[in-house]
């Protein structure tokens, strides 16, 4: 075998790497905007399913396509009816100007047609009508309407829930451009923004974050994991922008992640904001994602909210502004154990002879009113004298005061 071919493993994770083709570029899970980057293929009985669920499957559909949909409804409808009234013309023989027809000035395809949309639309020129000799035209007449209502309604319907969509209604609560990573309460936190464009404010939300991991194998099998964040502040009020926060500590995805790890790894943060709105009371989601590289670390939100006389006013402008601070490049795990040996500011450190501190002004002067008070020294000296007589001698050169008496001289000299 050539050395430049390896055996691998069926199991094991191969990176393929070529050294002339560009590498593939890598795709999203969840768009900016929200939606799915996910195409379905050769589902079982699409058509069908589409077909059943017509009402959702229409409210999903582009609007041009559901414009054209509904216009040949319409017009299908006038043609096929039209044809009918055709039919029943030229059976009751009304092209042959007969004095008892059976629709009155109905004598070609084109006159029939008009009849059809008049009757469908209730226009009502007053040149075409229904006369009582034909009971099959009454009953394509009744049928007609019937279906005109039908119509009407589905389309009506449909125009109000397209209108009205969540995906709509979305599009006014956004998140910030990107996520920054700093710190929180002397905690290493994960940190987005959300906020609503609209004065009706929502009744409740609840936010939520998961981890992305897409992996391919040597066999082509692609495992896509999911890792929920624990986030602090789940449930939010949005009447203001607000920050939701992640905090890095044990048991998160991100504890064991530097700076350097978190440039270097292949992951998608995809956040989401479910809530009811105030106006329509219909529950939404709101939708984004953050690749690596749009995770800043080092970086905090701009204050965008300002405290008047009236109000509380907001500068979106400053929405996704943010600016640089001091945050440690190391991962979470590691900044934990810096903390834990960091010396306590209470107990002050022990100091070496080398490096002691030169004494004080004040405390030069202390030092000396301890001199000034400190006791006598009294020196007995032992003399053979019978009468013991004590002498006192005083010494003034060394600032001490000494009493000297006499006593025998086979006793040594006794210092007190």
């Amino acid at each position: 075998m050539d050395k430049q071919y390896i055996t691998v493993s069926p199991t094991d994770d191969v990176d393929v790497k070529t050294e002339n083709e560009p590498q593939p570029k890598k795709y999203r899970y969840v768009r900016k905007e929200g939606n799915c980057n996910v195409v379905f293929r050769r589902v079982p009985e699409e058509w069908l399913l589409f077909v059943t669920d017509i009402f959702t499957t229409l409210v999903e559909i582009r609007w041009r396509v559901m414009f054209l949909i509904f216009a040949l409804s319409y017009i299908l409808s006038w043609l096929f009816f039209g044809i009918l009234y055709w039919v029943i013309a030229l059976a009751h023989g009304d092209h042959r100007n007969t004095s008892d027809p059976c629709m009155y000035e109905v004598r070609s395809f084109t006159a029939a047609f008009l009849f059809s949309l008049e009757t469908q639309t209730t226009i009502g020129y007053g040149y075409r009508g229904m006369s009582e000799n034909c009971m099959i035209a009454i009953i394509v007449v009744t049928v007609q309407d019937v279906i005109s209502c039908f119509i009407d309604t589905f389309v009506i319907g449909i125009v109000v829930a397209k209108m009205a969509s969540a995906r709509k209604r979305a599009q006014t609560v956004g998140f910030s451009n990107c996520a920054i990573i700093n710190l929180r309460d002397n905690y290493l936190c994960l940190s987005w923004r959300v906020g609503d464009f609209r004065r009706h404010h929502l009744v409740e939300g609840t936010a939520r974050a998961q981890i992305v991991r897409s992996t391919v194998h040597a066999t082509g099998k692609m495992d896509v994991t999911f890792e929920d964040l624990v986030i602090q502040q789940r449930d939010i009020t949005l009447v203001t922008p607000t920050t939701i926060f992640h905090r890095i500590e044990l048991g998160s995805p991100l504890y064991n992640m530097s700076l350097k790890d978190l440039r270097k790894a292949d992951f998608e943060l995809v956040v989401s904001f479910t809530y009811t709105d105030d106006s329509s009371g219909m529950l939404h989601q709101t939708r984004t994602s953050y690749t690596p590289a749009e995770i800043l670390w080092g970086q905090l939100f701009q204050e965008m909210i300002r405290v008047s006389r009236r109000n509380y006013g907001v500068d979106y402008s400053l929405f996704n502004h943010t600016a640089k601070v001091l945050v440690p490049e190391v991962s979470a795990e590691e900044y934990e154990h810096k903390k834990q040996w960091r010396p306590s500011p209470r107990h002050s450190p022990r100091l070496s002879p080398r490096s002691s501190p030169r004494p004080s002004l004040r405390s030069q002067q202390r030092n000396h009113h301890e001199k000034l008070l400190k006791p006598p020294t009294v020196t007995v000296e032992l003399v053979n004298d019978s009468p013991p007589e004590p002498t006192v001698s005083t010494s003034q050169e060394d600032d001490q005061h000494q009493d000297r008496l006499t006593l025998p001289n086979d006793l040594t000299n006794i210092e007190i």
